[in-house]
Order: C-alpha cells, then sequence, then structure tokens
C-alpha cells in the first residue's frame, strides 16, 4: 500500500498527470484501485515523540506521552467543505480536558466513523491540539463499463453512489456486492466488478465500474434422490427450473437461480401435498458448479412418506350465524378422500368469503390436524373463531393521478357506514378493474379503524395509459392490404369520458367516425353517448386482373344513445339512429340509353336487374332499445362472468324505409381449474322483417344497404362480407377472333377464378353465428412478454334474402316481353309471364343461348359455415398485436375464404 509521506505530498512513484479519455476510461491513475489506493493516515511528527495518527484500516498510531497534559486549546487544519465546529463535534475531546493516548485514539476513531476524511491525524503541542484532515473526495459522475447484458437502466437504480455525494470505501464495496448480485439473478455467476477512481481537480473523482459480466450459468442437470412414487421426470415437471436442452434454446428457467431453486422446493411440497403425502419433506438441495466452472448441477434428496386419506372432517363454528353440523355436510372433502393440501386451503379461504358475506370482515379460520399414524388418517378440524361485525369506516383513494375521485368512488358497492360485505368488496374489485384505468388485478385492501367493529377500506390505484393510437393491417386475396387507424382516449380529463376518432382504408371501404360517451352524464348513473360517422363501400370485381368497381353506397348519419341502469348486472339503453343513404353505379360502365332519348339509365344486362333496383337516395330514422346484463370480472381481459344483449330496431319514424330488425347476443367465460386456461363460447343471431312491399318482381322488400352481412372480422376464415347470398358475374372467354370458347360438347367457357368474376355481396335477413375459443397459458417468460395464444372455432351462416331476378343465366340471357317481364313457356308450347302453372308445376325460361355473361345466385343458404385455427394476442413494444391463422372445414358454394389476418396497434 502507497503511504503519504509526513508532509502530506504524494510519493515519488505517483503519475501526477491528468487522467486521459479514451474508449475504455482508465482506473486510478494516480494510486491503483480503489481498495488499494486509500493513502496512509500522516504521521505527525513532534519532538521528543511522536503523536497518534490514523492508519488506513482505522487502528490508531501509537502515541507518546504530550509536553502538557492539559488541553488549552483544540484546531482544526484542512477543512475546505466542512466547518471546523462540524468537524470537533464528531470527536469527545473538549479543552480543559486532561489529554492522555486514549482519548486520542477515541478521537481518530470517531473521525474514521464518519468516512468524510481520506487522512486524518491529531498533534499536540503543548496542550495546543492540532488535527489535520484530509476531506473524502466529492463524487463527480458515476461511469459503468462493460456491461452488455443489463443495461444502465438496470444497474443504476441499484447503485447507492450518486454525484455530489462524498466517497466512501464502504458505499463502493456496498455497490459492488449489489452489481454482482443483480446478475445472479440473472444466473451470471462469473460476474466480477472491479471499481476505479479517477481523481478530478477540486477533489473530485469519477467512479468507474468495470464489470466482466462471464457467460449465464445455466442448469446442466437436475437429480433426485427418494423418490419412489413418482419419476424424476414428472418431478421435474412441476419445477419452474428446467434442464438445458437444445428445445429450451428459447426458455428463460434454465438459468440457475437461488430465489428459483427455493420455489421449486416448495412447488415439490405442493405437489405431494395434494397427493396426500402430509409427511414429505425435502431433506436438502444443492447446487454444484461443474468442474468447468459454467453451469451448475441440482441434487434434491427427498423424503416421500406415508399417504393419507381424510378421516373425520368437521366445522366447529364460535359464530352466532353458523350452524357447525350444516356446515360440516356441506365441506368439499369427505373421510377416506385422499388427503388434499390444496383442498385445505380453498376451504378456509370459502369459509372467510361466507363469513365476509354476513360482515364478519376479520373472521379467523383456522384448521385443525390431527394426525393418526397408526390408521394413515388426518383428521381436520375448520375453527371458526369469534369475530364482531364490522362496518365501514371511510373509504381511501391514493395513487389517482389523473383519474378523479368520484369516478373511482362511484364505481363501490359499498358506501362509508355501511356494514362490511366481502361480496360487495369483490363486485368493487371487478367494476375498478373494467375501467382499464389502472394496474391489471386491483384489489382494494382492507385496513383495520379506529375501533374493532370499523374497517377501512383502502383503493391504492396505479394509473395505466388510456389513450390508444392504433394501426391495423389486413391482407385479402380480393383487396389486397387493408388499413385503419384510430385514436381514443378512455378517461377524457380524468373523468371516465371517452373520446374518440377513427379512420378505415382499403380498395373494398372507407370511413371515418367521431364519438364521445360518458358512463354518469352530469354525475347522475345515467350513460349516453353519440356518433358522427361517414362509411364508403365499394363493391368491385376483377376482369383479366383488372379491378372494376361496381356500386357504391356512402352513408352518413349520427347515432346518439342513452342507458340507464335496472340491477347491478342489468341496464336498459335506448337510442336514435338517422342516415343518410346514396347508392350509386359507376356510369361510365353500368348505364346506357335504353330508349334512345339520349338520356342514361342503369342497363339491367351490364349492372343486373339487383343492382339497378338498389341504386337511388334515401333516409333511415330508427329508434332502438336494448336490454343488456353484464357480470363479467373484466371488460378488458375477462376470464369469468357472462353477458347477454336483446335488441330491436323500428325504421319508420319518418324517412323513406320501414322495418324491424331483432339482434340477440350471449357470451360466457370460465376461468378452467386454476391452471390458466380461459375458456368461452359465444352465440348471435338477428333477423330483420320489412313492413312495406317494394315493387317489381325479384325485388327484396328490404333495401341491400339494410341487411346483415357476414364475415371478417366477426367471422374468422372468410373474407369481409366473404359469407352469404352473392352473385358472381362470370365473362366468356375469348378465341383470337374474339368469339366465345367451347368446350367439346358445344358449351361457352367461362373465367371462373375469383379474381376474374364479379362478386357482389346482396346480405340477408337472417344469420347466426356461434364461436368457442379457448385461451392457453404459457410460461412466466411468455406471460412477461404478453403473449397469449388461444384455439379456436367459428361457425355461422347468412340467408334468407329473396332470389334476385338475374337478367342474365347459365347457358343464355333470359328473354324480356315489351314491359321488361321475363318470359316463360308453358307445357303446351304457350309463351307467358307465369313462372309456373296453376297447378304448380313450373315453367320453362326462355333463354337466348350461347351469352357471353352469365350471373349465378349463391350462397343463400342457412347451412353452417365452420372454421377453426389459431391466434396469438401480443402486447408488444408497438402496442397489441393480433394475429390469426384459419382453415375453413365447412363452406357453401360461392363463399370468400381468408386464412390469414393481424392488427397491430398502441398506447399512450
Amino acid at each position: 500500500m502507497n503511504r503519504m509521506s509526513e508532509t502530506g505530498t504524494a510519493p515519488a512513484n505517483c503519475n501526477r498527470q491528468a487522467y486521459r479519455r479514451t474508449v475504455r476510461l482508465a482506473g486510478l491513475l494516480c494510486c491503483g484501485s480503489i481498495l488499494a489506493a486509500m493513502p496512509a493516515l500522516a504521521l505527525a511528527q513532534q519532538a521528543p515523540a511522536a503523536e497518534p495518527t490514523a492508519q488506513p484500516s482505522g487502528a490508531p498510531a501509537p502515541t507518546a506521552v504530550p509536553r502538557s497534559n492539559t488541553i488549552q486549546s483544540i484546531s482544526v487544519v484542512g477543512a475546505e467543505r466542512l466547518e471546523p465546529t462540524t468537524i470537533l463535534s464528531y470527536i469527545r475531546l473538549r479543552v480543559g480536558q486532561e489529554y492522555t493516548s486514549a482519548g486520542a485514539d477515541e478521537a481518530l476513531k470517531d473521525l474514521g466513523a464518519t468516512e468524510l476524511f481520506a487522512s486524518f491525524s491529531i498533534r499536540n503541542d503543548g496542550g495546543n491540539v492540532v488535527i489535520t484532515v484530509t476531506e473524502s473526495p466529492v463524487i463527480n459522475r458515476i461511469v459503468l463499463e462493460g456491461n452488455k447484458r443489463l443495461k444502465n437502466d438496470k444497474i443504476v437504480p441499484e447503485i447507492k453512489l450518486a454525484p455530489r455525494q462524498i466517497f466512501t470505501r464502504s458505499k463502493v464495496r456496498a455497490d459492488v456486492g449489489r452489481i454482482i448480485e443483480l446478475y445472479k439473478r440473472q444466473g451470471r455467476f462469473a460476474a466480477q466488478v472491479e471499481p476505479k477512481m479517477v481523481q478530478l481537480p477540486q477533489n473530485r473523482v469519477d467512479v468507474v465500474f468495470e464489470i466482466t459480466e462471464g457467460p449465464k450459468s445455466k442448469v446442466r442437470q437436475i437429480n433426485i434422490l427418494g423418490n419412489e412414487q413418482f419419476s424424476d421426470g414428472e418431478l421435474r415437471g412441476e419445477m419452474v427450473t428446467k434442464q438445458s436442452r437444445l428445445t429450451s434454446f428459447f426458455s428463460s428457467n434454465t438459468s440457475y437461480d437461488p430465489d428459483r431453486l427455493a420455489f421449486d422446493q416448495q412447488k415439490l411440497r405442493q405437489f405431494y401435498l395434494t397427493g396426500g403425502y402430509a409427511d414429505f419433506r425435502v431433506v436438502s438441495a444443492v447446487a454444484e458448479l461443474t468442474p468447468d466452472q459454467r453451469d451448475f448441477i441440482i441434487t434434491y434428496v427427498v423424503e416421500e412418506g406415508q399417504r393419507y386419506t381424510f378421516g373425520e372432517v368437521k366445522v366447529d363454528s364460535q359464530l352466532r350465524d353458523f350452524d357447525s353440523d350444516s356446515m360440516s355436510s356441506n365441506l368439499p372433502m369427505k373421510d377416506g378422500d385422499f388427503y388434499n393440501a390444496k383442498t385445505v386451503e380453498d376451504t378456509v379461504e370459502q369459509l372467510t368469503e361466507l363469513a365476509g358475506r354476513f360482515g364478519y370482515a376479520f373472521a379467523d379460520v383456522q384448521p385443525r390436524f390431527k394426525r393418526d399414524p397408526d390408521n394413515l388418517k388426518m383428521n381436520v378440524t375448520f375453527v371458526l373463531r369469534e369475530a364482531p361485525r364490522v362496518y365501514v369506516e371511510r373509504v381511501d383513494i391514493n395513487g389517482n393521478t389523473l383519474t378523479q375521485d368520484k369516478v373511482i368512488r362511484r364505481e363501490f358497492r359499498i358506501a362509508e357506514g355501511d356494514a362490511f360485505n366481502s361480496i360487495a368488496v369483490q363486485r368493487t374489485n371487478a367494476r375498478i378493474n373494467s375501467l382499464a384505468f389502472f394496474q391489471e388485478n386491483f384489489e382494494v385492501k382492507q385496513a383495520e379503524g379506529s375501533a374493532p367493529d370499523r374497517i377501512v377500506l383502502e383503493a391504492n390505484v396505479e394509473e395505466n395509459p388510456t389513450g390508444e393510437l392504433q394501426f391495423s393491417a389486413g391482407f385479402s386475396s380480393i383487396e389486397q392490404f387493408i388499413l385503419a387507424g384510430s385514436i381514443r382516449q378512455r378517461n377524457f380529463r380524468g373523468r371516465g369520458q371517452t373520446v374518440g376518432l377513427s379512420v378505415n382504408y382499403s380498395q373494398f371501404s372507407r370511413s371515418a367516425q367521431v364519438s364521445f360517451s360518458d358512463p354518469y352524464i352530469f354525475d347522475r348513473n345515467i350513460s349516453g353517448g353519440v356518433d358522427f360517422y361517414r362509411r364508403d363501400f365499394n363493391s368491385f370485381n376483377f376482369l383479366n386482373n383488372d379491378r372494376n368497381t361496381t356500386f357504391r353506397q356512402g352513408t352518413t348519419g349520427f347515432s346518439a344513445r342513452a342507458g340507464v341502469p335496472l340491477t347491478e348486472f342489468m341496464s336498459l339503453v335506448g337510442s336514435y339512429t338517422l342516415n343518410y343513404d346514396d347508392v350509386t353505379l359507376d356510369r361510365t360502365l353500368f348505364f346506357s340509353d335504353l330508349n334512345n332519348d339520349g338520356v342514361s339509365e342503369c342497363d339491367p344486362l351490364l349492372a343486373g336487374r339487383f343492382l339497378c333496383d338498389s341504386i337511388g337516395k334515401r333516409l333511415s330514422s330508427i329508434v332502438g332499445l336494448s336490454l343488456n346484463y353484464n357480470s363479467l370480472n373484466s371488460r378488458v381481459r375477462p376470464s369469468r362472468g357472462r353477458t347477454v344483449s336483446l335488441s330491436g330496431e323500428f325504421a319508420g319514424l319518418g324517412g323513406d324505409v320501414r322495418y324491424i330488425r331483432l339482434r340477440g347476443r350471449a357470451q360466457q367465460f370460465w376461468n378452467v381449474g386454476n391452471s390458466g386456461f380461459i375458456f368461452s363460447i359465444l352465440a348471435e343471431g338477428g333477423m330483420i322483417a320489412p313492413l312495406n312491399e317494394r315493387p317489381g318482381a325479384g325485388v327484396d322488400d328490404v333495401f341491400l344497404t339494410d341487411r346483415f352481412f357476414l364475415g371478417e372480422p366477426q367471422f374468422r376464415g372468410f373474407a369481409i362480407r366473404g359469407v352469404g347470398p352473392r352473385i358472381l358475374t362470370q365473362t366468356s372467354q375469348l378465341d383470337e377472333f374474339n368469339r366465345p370458347r367451347l368446350d367439346a360438347a358445344g358449351n361457352i367457357l367461362y373465367f371462373t377464378e375469383r379474381r376474374q368474376v364479379r362478386d357482389d355481396a346482396i346480405g340477408g335477413r337472417n344469420y347466426y353465428l356461434g364461436r368457442a375459443e379457448l385461451e392457453i397459458p404459457l410460461g412466466s417468460g411468455a406471460r412477461e412478454l404478453g403473449l397469449r395464444p388461444s384455439i379456436w372455432t367459428d361457425v355461422g351462416a347468412l340467408w334468407g334474402v329473396e332470389q334476385p331476378l338475374l337478367t342474365v343465366t347459365p347457358g343464355g340471357t333470359q328473354q324480356l316481353n315489351a314491359q321488361g317481364q321475363p318470359l316463360f313457356r308453358t307445357s303446351a308450347g304457350v309463351e307467358t309471364t307465369a313462372a309456373t302453372q296453376p297447378d304448380g308445376s313450373p315453367n320453362v325460361r326462355l333463354i337466348t343461348p350461347n351469352s357471353n355473361i352469365r350471373e349465378l345466385f349463391l350462397g343463400n343458404s342457412a347451412s353452417p359455415r365452420v372454421t377453426a385455427g389459431i391466434g396469438v394476442n401480443w402486447n408488444s413494444p408497438f402496442g397489441p398485436f393480433r394475429i390469426d391463422f384459419a382453415q375453413t372445414i365447412r363452406k357453401v358454394e360461392g363463399d370468400d375464404e381468408r386464412r390469414f389476418t393481424f392488427n397491430v396497434g398502441t398506447q399512450f
């Protein structure tokens, strides 16, 4: 160790050049490493004998007898930042005291304990005591070098040293230990940290932590000794820690972690205790480094013991509202069942919850065990200890930096002064979680009040981002890419209001919508909202790979709604909608001068009679009423509960259309056991009935714009509007002379590929849709990434539209009379416009053969379409991401399939 000279100057071998900045900061250029370079305490000289001086280790130097034993004055030399009076307050030497070697040694120890000085000494000059100090430097900055696996934002919060603090060796040692502990938690047990100090002018230093991370220590092998009832593989499967194998390359559980080792011991105990092995214990758990110092081998020694069954199981209730015998008869375990510690824990929770329903917030349920080793029986008595009824003293809300208190308080199902009820508290938890304003799995905490019969409910919330900026994209064989974007704030100004703007664009449709909703209008228990929107829908086809638009539908309107709760879970919502629809066709493609009068009209031969009947402008005035039931535990990511909705709409309060539309929807969620699987089913359906008739043969009484459509995204595995009634218009193949190609039988050959056929979905009056989905839990590493895969199957159908009058049929063109009505021939050879004879037998259509165009009416069937697939939800750094792969199991001719979809968004 380098020592300071008696005059306080640096040794001759100390380099005094200013430190140089390089790619890697130099260490302690002046005096080596920080732990080996602290200067020794100056050994003060005094004639004829030396006085005490401090050593780097804190041990005092030998002292000699001073010239005078009475302290006449005490002075401080070398203080820069500290006041001399402050330094004197650290020691017990005082003027007028007798100066002794022991007192001087104690003073040196006191100064060393402060860790404020790099060196210090005491000299007695004839009763004048002089304390010479060199203050410890001030930290200028903290520098981390060599850390690649752990970034600065992970290490810096663990370092207690900070700029502008006094530098001390003890803090440096503690920070080194904390950094190494961080690497151990990542399984890097070979990590090394060397602290160094770079001296700066004005008694300042830079502290540099040079980190050598080393390789990650894996678990090469897990050995289990003493197990006879279960194999090593079964027991390893219960552990979180896994053996390092090629198949576990992406797993984070193959690294060695002492905390995980302790947790695995608990997992083993839980596994055996749930199987009836009440005497099971882990004798030892040892982790040893392999000879190459890279991996660990873990060895467990277990003692299984005998398997127990339940003996006498009963409830001993000290609460007046509970009968012990009736409760004992309802316990889930019976005499002779194999002992299961998990069942005992669940029973304790159920009894505690039951007591909470009756106002016993702090009911104490204790299971008492009595072993019968001779008969291998476990007798259990559940003791419900007496407790007073409890009332809510107050409700405290903490942590809401944005959300107003009233937004949270109005979700409480229990108020100050009410008797405590655990069911009301659970419902409060569910309602606050459903807001999705705060952390997941929020729970109201319970604390003791000012008296034994008082309780304080605490809502300690952590604000989550409630703004959403989403971008989604999809792919279709017809539309190519589909793009959509939206911005929404679900907690506008902290009032719980929702404001949103969405825009969608594709070759198929375009829309824009502005919306606002408030669950408590004017702080009353009445919800309301309004939407303004513009939607444009284009139907198109591909002919010879060229895209051609058929009809356009533009809708401009608004919708207003208001709702009132009927019960805790049920509400009634009324609505009014006003829509202005404009359906048009491309005039250059589908209009012609039919009467030779210079006026262009929709040509049925070019557009199809069903499209010509749909064009026009109309106003729809719609009133609606819906009854909703919702008992979900979360509206964002539910795991249990159900929703049911029944709605009806009447169009005809003014406007140009009249109909009645009915819809129903129900969905149920189950948390499958405690394994993390979430299973859900959905069923919905609807029908629309016209209240007026539209003239003309083959014209449906419900306008095209008012019918139901089915497909992506409701029905996965099909394109947008890809299910249900549709008309496919096919063109004939032409030879080099522009004549229709014929097959061997003389029939015209038509283009049948989807991109070469005009596909017009015309909707239906009735539909149904069903869905079953199972969300699969993954390991802790995947959960941290936010991955939630699922398998699903969808079933549904759309049908009920009246078959349109096809202007062109397979094999030729429909012949019409002067009034444009289709012609038929009876069995007697008489031409008529009647499709059937008086006895009900059909007449034969009159067709002009060899047409270059034919129309097919397909998909008008209630037969179920079935798809199945897999999907993954991922809370990615870019926002929520969803991807689905679908396989069609059953379809009807004409349906348009889609195999792959994805969307992505972000939050703010």
